[in-house]
């Protein structure tokens, strides 16, 4: 399945995201919310927020690794 990881450039809690998800072995796009109005306005008080593209499922921080095995599967 395709991740996305949508966060902003600066932001410590993103960092700590991937940092997860690297350690679960989960490949995610970073989509920086910043560039986009729609997503600033969909995200911002939201990020980081883990997104399945196969389904549109969506997975709000905070997140451990263990939400991220049964989030990825």
């Amino acid at each position: 399945m395709d991740y996305l990881l949508y966060g902003t450039s600066h932001c410590h809690l993103c960092e700590q995201a991937r940092a997860l998800l690297a350690q679960r072995g989960v490949s995610a796009t970073h989509i920086d919310i910043a560039e986009d109005d729609t997503l600033l306005e969909r995200y911002g008080v939201r990020i980081p927020v883990l997104f399945r593209t196969a389904d549109g499922a969506e997975l709000d921080w905070p997140f451990d690794t263990e939400q991220i095995g049964r989030f990825c599967g």
